[in-house]
């Protein structure tokens, strides 16, 4: 039995020795590189340098940030050449990201936080250009009607500029959040409506929507289909944004279509007509590149890297002006939530050597 136990002990440290030594051997310490396995070249695509901040969201969770990790964040956005950041919407529903007086007065809750300050305070200490979301009430959600939108919004846009514009150089311009795909009726009212006092009462700052395009993936988000049969043709899409521009470019100084909603072997033909029409109105043409997959059964995870960057790519070839993206906190961020997320930033700074 003594014998049997001194084979075994043996035994084991032979095996160890040996499980060290081939650690050892590592083909690392070698000096094999892995390098040259990429097949595409780089830095061929339109950079992302906006991103969208959704700290008011109805379909992604809450990552229940404070100061710190919001400015940590800015940092990560900094490094990649991140230079503009949009609040997506100043409040949804009941809940908002300041201590609006005048929503406060109308049903919505305090915050515990003033978001908009701190984002504002950020984007002042980083050198980044700030827009402001308006408000977003739901009741167009609800019932096709933009007029509730453009009732409370009268009220925001003088309070914020009167309370938090005039006291930060960052603040930027204005997103006017309402989205729309189509034609829909009052769209262009509303946008001219808002757009021109957002402008009236900065002096004229810039202000951009971000509408998508009624595409194969344009579903309901609760759902589970991710694609439809009846998907707006490119030539119905010119038809309808070339008369949405018309009625609007005097206040609306850009247009980032969301890209998410259309194939990727379509992204051309829907990009070149975004193109010629912002040429054709004097607008600026942007691309809202999402980070988050649409192609997916369970929604909302971080996207594949070669998705983002054939639109990217995309976006490039057509000529675009800016790439922001929805939304970066989430679905790029080395500190989300979403561990994947970590590693498309990675993937992203490889491609564009950052």
């Amino acid at each position: 039995m003594s014998n049997r136990r001194e084979f075994i002990r043996n035994i084991a440290m032979v095996g160890g020795a040996a499980i060290i030594n081939g650690c050892q051997q590592n083909p690392s310490d070698e000096k094999t590189s892995l390098e040259g396995s990429h097949l595409l070249v780089s830095n061929n695509a339109l950079k992302i340098t906006g991103t969208f901040l959704d700290e008011i969201s109805h379909d992604i969770p809450h990552q229940n940030w404070g100061a710190r990790e919001w400015e940590r964040d800015f940092q990560h956005m900094k490094a990649i050449g991140i230079d503009t950041v949009i609040m997506i919407r100043s409040g949804y529903r009941k809940f908002i990201t300041y201590p609006s007086k005048y929503l406060m007065s109308q049903g919505c809750y305090m915050p515990s936080m003033d978001i908009l300050e701190l984002f504002l305070r950020l984007a002042d200490k980083y050198d980044m250009h700030f827009y402001f979301g308006l408000y977003d009430s739901g009741h167009y959600w609800d019932t096709g009607d933009m007029t509730l939108e453009v009732e409370r919004n009268k009220y925001v846009i003088e309070e914020v500029w009167n309370e938090y514009g005039t006291r930060h150089k960052s603040f930027g311009g204005w997103y006017i959040s309402t989205e729309i795909s189509r034609n829909t009726k009052g769209a262009v009212q509303t946008f001219y409506n808002m757009g021109k006092q957002c402008k009236d009462v900065s002096g004229g700052l810039p202000t951009f929507i971000s509408p998508w395009i009624d595409g194969k993936k344009a579903v309901e988000a609760a759902g589970n289909a991710l694609t439809k049969e009846d998907a707006v043709s490119v030539e119905q899409h010119e038809r309808e944004w070339d008369e949405i521009f018309d009625g609007i470019h005097e206040v609306v100084d850009a247009c980032a279509f969301q890209d998410g909603h259309i194939d990727y072997n379509e992204l051309d033909a829907f990009f070149t007509v975004n193109k010629k029409l912002a040429d054709r109105y004097g607008m600026q043409c942007w691309t809202n590149a999402e980070s988050f997959d649409r192609d997916m059964p369970i929604k909302f995870f971080p996207i594949k890297f070669d998705k983002l960057r054939l639109k990217l790519e995309a976006a490039k070839r057509c000529g675009y002006d800016k790439a922001i993206t929805f939304e970066f906190s989430h679905f790029m961020s080395p500190q989300s939530a979403y561990q994947q997320a970590g590693h498309l930033y990675d993937r992203y700074r490889e491609y564009f050597g950052i």
